[in-house]
């Protein structure tokens, strides 16, 4: 009888020093923040497990309350201007209360917005519910960005906000996908749920969150607020990049699926080909993040902001559902190297007694592309032709690599006199 031969033996320093290397990748993704960041990063996550009504409310418009295109789209209109009001009172309530207060006092009005959305009936109580629940959707980010500024050192803010950033797609993921299922089965569940799933986040950090003393403007200083911000030609440039970078980023909901129509593909290829956007974010962007510290904040921005460009640039070229989820692959790599890094950087050109407000032009930079995007997506593609749009993401990427650059030195010399600052302060 044969003896078999002895299976080949792992060595035990060798399997001891892969696992030490995996607990250190997983340390430099994870490690470092505070526990109130944590708090406030699985209120998020819960949050947007929860962003259940507006992927379908121009469906539940139509369908539920049977209205008219016509009233359909004003309603959506009356909507992203709550939208773009909802930062500008967030941020002077984060200034002027506490961060925690305002953060949670969002929540609660959020929730109670969406109730009050899901019970409105007739078209003028819809529109009128509908500019509230625009006005209270992004009225916490101010706030939940100048917490992130109080709460987590310097050398991790960057990774923090895109620690969020990461929450809020994997969130919105899921929540896409179950949308779908709650909505045949009544619409006034995904009404109830996302108003308990905005609860919770509040309750969350009104509890369990203790956020360091507010700061408050020394009395040597001149007058912080809005007005300030928008005389900081860093910020304004910092915030103007990302108003190009955001509408160049939105054709994926424009021009994209318009595209892929033409090409006679499905609105059910589409959801598969963007689907690989949240994919690829949940699967890299942690571990991305701390490759992308060891470089300066402003070229990161700069090469992102290029590969965007180029990625939505090849759509140009796309026929396919692989050629097009190829695309979506490209933008979404550099869309990894955007997070968290803008954010950050504005909130280390705040005084700290504004932080709220200059969290809110920066989340108004976002905002801003639910207008622009649409208007410049849809015009080139009616005057230049289906590559119209495309050529213009490519140019804005451009744009994006050289403004970015050209911002780098300033941007530094600012953030090494403030840290030296805050040395001497120290000492």
């Amino acid at each position: 009888m044969t003896q078999l031969e002895p299976r080949e033996q792992v060595p035990a320093v060798t399997q001891r020093t892969s696992d030490s290397r995996l607990r250190q990748v997983f340390t430099n993704a994870y490690g470092g923040l505070p526990r109130a960041f944590w708090v406030q990063w699985v209120g998020v996550l819960v949050n947007r497990l929860g962003t259940f009504v507006e992927p379908f409310l121009a469906l539940y418009l139509t369908t539920a309350r049977g209205l008219s295109i016509g009233q359909t789209g004003l309603i959506l209109a009356i909507h992203g201007a709550g939208c773009l009001v909802g930062p500008v009172l967030g941020g002077f309530l984060a200034d002027r209360l506490s961060r925690r207060v305002a953060l949670a006092g969002s929540m609660v009005a959020a929730a109670l917005a969406m109730v009050g959305l899901g019970l409105a009936t007739t078209p003028v109580a819809i529109t009128a519910a509908g500019f509230v629940v625009g006005l209270t959707a992004d009225l916490y980010r101010p706030a939940s960005g100048a917490m992130v500024a109080d709460l987590v050192p310097l050398a991790h803010r960057s990774r923090a906000y895109g620690l969020l950033f990461w929450a809020i797609n994997l969130g919105f993921a899921i929540a896409a996908v179950g949308g779908g299922w709650l909505a045949e089965r009544g619409y006034g569940l995904l009404f109830g749920l996302d108003a308990a799933t905005c609860l919770v986040f509040g309750l969350l950090i009104f509890f369990l969150v203790r956020t360091p003393e507010q700061p408050r403007a020394r009395t040597d200083e001149p007058a912080v607020g809005y007005r300030s911000a928008l005389r900081d030609p860093l910020v304004v440039a910092l915030i103007a990049l990302t108003v190009l970078y955001s509408t160049i980023y939105t054709q994926a909901y424009v021009t994209l699926p318009l595209s892929m129509h033409m090409h006679g593909l499905s609105a059910a290829q589409f959801g598969a080909a963007i689907a690989l956007n949240g994919v690829v974010i949940v699967l890299i962007q942690p571990f991305a993040a701390v490759w992308f510290q060891r470089f300066q904040p402003l070229h990161v921005l700069a090469v992102s902001g290029l590969v965007v460009g180029i990625g939505f640039g090849l759509t140009a070229f796309a026929q396919s559902q692989w050629a097009y989820a190829g695309t979506v692959v490209v933008w979404t790599l550099g869309e990894i190297g955007m997070a968290g890094y803008a954010q950050s950087l504005v909130s280390e050109l705040a005084p700290p007694a504004a932080r709220g407000r200059y969290q809110a032009l920066f989340t108004l930079g976002f905002s801003s592309s639910m207008i622009l995007a649409p208007v410049a997506g849809t015009t080139l593609l009616a005057t230049v032709g289906p590559a119209g749009p495309w050529i213009g993401c490519v140019v804005g990427g451009v744009v994006l690599f050289v403004g970015h650059l050209m911002l780098s030195g300033p941007v530094n010399r600012r953030r090494e006199a403030a840290n030296s600052r805050t040395v001497t302060t120290t000492a």
